[in-house]
């Protein structure tokens, strides 16, 4: 992770890294800007020669001598309607250079924000729970939609235009200094003010959008959490101390939105006093020349004419510095995200498994979510396949930890986890947790359909197959009654499904992956004891074959457990006693 924040020419090389795939793509984008050049040297050509040419008496460009003949030229109607003729086709070449731009650069751009989020959504699922508990999930969806657009408004949107404009800014100076060197000088002195001034605000800029940003989403965590837990609003009647708490977060981020404006509406006003002053400059040079004879009128129009399209993209650059800095804290974030290290990280070459034989011995574990207070401390047991084991204890001494320690959602501070006989950090990820069927006290479930959900654990799973492990689970009967039956689609977090069927399809979910071990942690914990039922009968067929470990606050769930881990609180950590209930079994008790 950075340290003191990225500098803005590291921000910009990286943006650069990740947008490599796409550099032709961009190139082809660049290209299509820097037509802008040839066709703004166009423009201002036939007011030119309107001037010089039609009205005064100056002999004709050179191109028109070429691409007309005389008489059309000794004819004032004739050279008028060519003239405009020419003026209408720059005019469609410009449009259609801009649209051209414009719609290329939307596909790319649009395309490096889907490839810069799926990345920052890949590596933010790889992060360890750790993360996930501490940081919360809003922040981390702020970034992957809001942050990552930064790559497509600085490669696209910033770095395009930029370099298109400093390659306009040449041609044109080039062109006026050939006109009249004197008022080339006074455009050149006023570029290197504005890009000083573009630097000064830009760098009190990204610092105030980090801040707006970080307040925008502090204010979309109260909406996060308000809407997920909108039966608990409702049921206190705390709608409107919800709405306060939302209103005051915003409120202050709309404060620190003011203050942005604030600076660039003092830069801009900045800027607009330069040029407006460099061109009052201009002209009053260029109309001295003009009387002294040394510059025709026509050519003063010309000068002032492209000054005008010289100080546009100066103009533009420094119009969108807000913007430019908006996008680089926002890159600044997203990358903070891709540069987070998980806690837990797979080995080089880690060791594969297809299916191991539910053997799982703790060594001399201590782990703790903060490192300066342990959870679980010097826990040493072992377990036989096929061994069903009950987790009992108060809430909050270490239960489910013991579980993350199993799936390693966390690594143990001190000591080894093993899977038959090999540490879990010697395994391959994807492979241990394989491993695994998982059914919680809170089902989870996505808002798809219940075939979907089911199948989530083998998505290669057949209808045949889904409906087998629903009816293992007692879920059949009631899906089949239900008008789409398998196609039901449960709404989110499965709501329009009971406690005890999201349960129920949380266990066939079980069946299906059939995997060696189980781990259930509370699963009739919040149904009724006519569901409960239900639920242990499946779990039982469940179990059978299976090494379980198994967290219940009602004993009575664990009388079928061949082992008891009970918990209880010590003063350096969890007391863990093992307590064997099979025939021939010894009792004994370990320390942790």
């Amino acid at each position: 992770m950075s340290k003191g924040g990225y500098g803005a020419f590291r921000l910009y090389r990286r943006l650069l890294r990740e947008a490599r795939p796409y550099w032709p793509h961009i190139g082809g984008v660049s290209l299509v800007n820097l037509l802008a050049t040839p066709i703004a040297l166009l423009s201002p050509v036939p007011l030119k020669v309107a001037v010089d040419s039609i009205i005064g008496s100056a002999p004709f460009p050179t191109f028109y001598q070429i691409l007309f003949p005389v008489s059309v030229l000794q004819s004032t109607i004739a050279a008028l309607i060519v003239t405009a003729i020419l003026m209408v086709a720059v005019g469609f070449l410009e449009q259609l250079q801009s649209y051209g731009g414009w719609l290329l650069g939307s596909y790319v751009g649009e395309r490096l924000v889907l490839e810069f989020r799926a990345k920052l959504f890949r590596h933010l699922q790889r992060l360890s729970l750790a993360y996930h508990d501490r940081q919360g999930t809003t922040d981390s969806m702020y970034r992957i939609q809001y942050d990552a657009p930064a790559i497509q408004s600085i490669a696209v949107g910033g770095i395009v235009p930029f370099v298109s404009a400093m390659l306009t800014l040449s041609a044109m100076l080039y062109v006026v200094a050939r006109l009249d060197w004197q008022l080339a000088v006074v455009a050149f002195v006023t570029m290197p003010v504005l890009f000083w001034m573009t630097h000064l605000s830009a760098s009190r800029l990204k610092g105030s959008w980090k801040e707006v940003k970080r307040l925008e989403s502090s204010a979309m965590s109260v909406l996060q959490e308000v809407l997920g837990s909108i039966r608990v609003v409702t049921g206190f009647a705390r709608e409107d101390h919800e709405q306060r708490r939302f209103v005051d977060k915003s409120s202050l981020r709309l404060t620190h939105m003011m203050r942005v404006l604030m600076l660039q509406l003092k830069f801009d006003a900045s800027i607009a006093l330069l040029i407006s002053t460099a061109t009052a400059v201009t002209l009053g040079l260029g109309i001295l020349h003009v009387k002294s004879g040394t510059l025709t009128l026509g050519n003063l129009l010309l000068v002032i004419a492209y000054l005008g399209q010289l100080y546009g993209p100066m103009r533009n650059i420094s119009k969108n510095t807000n913007q430019l800095q908006s996008a680089l804290a926002g890159a600044e974030r997203a990358f903070t995200l891709l540069d987070r290290v998980p806690d837990v990280t797979e080995k080089p070459g880690a060791q594969r498994i297809a299916q191991n034989r539910g053997s799982i011995e703790f060594r001399k574990v201590t782990f703790g979510y903060d490192t300066n207070t342990p959870v679980v401390r010097d826990a040493s047991f072992t377990i036989e396949p096929g061994t069903r084991v009950g987790i009992v204890g108060p809430t909050g001494v270490g239960k489910t930890t013991l579980l993350n320690l199993l799936t390693r959602f966390y690594d143990p501070t001190v000591g080894q986890v093993l899977l038959d006989g090999v540490d879990l950090r010697d395994l391959n990820l994807t492979d241990l947790r394989n491993q695994f069927a998982i059914v919680l006290q809170d089902p989870v479930l996505f808002s798809t359909s219940i075939a979907d959900n089911i199948a989530y654990a083998r998505p290669d799973a057949s209808q045949e197959d889904i409906e087998r492990a629903a009816r293992a689970a007692n879920a059949h009967e009631f899906i089949s009654s239900l008008a789409e039956g398998y196609a039901t689609v449960v709404g989110e977090r499965g709501m329009r499904l009971s406690g005890g069927e999201r349960q129920r399809i949380s266990v066939a979910r079980a069946f299906l992956k059939d995997a060696p071990i189980l781990l259930l942690d509370e699963p009739t914990s919040s149904v009724d004891m006519k569901t409960e039922s239900a639920i242990m009968e499946a779990l039982d067929r469940l179990m059978s074959g299976r090494t379980t470990f198994m967290i219940a606050h009602r004993l009575s769930t664990l009388t079928d457990c061949d082992v008891w881990l009970e918990l209880s609180r010590g003063l350096g950590g969890a007391t863990l006693s093992v307590e064997h209930h099979l025939p021939g079994h010894e009792s004994k008790v370990a320390q942790a």
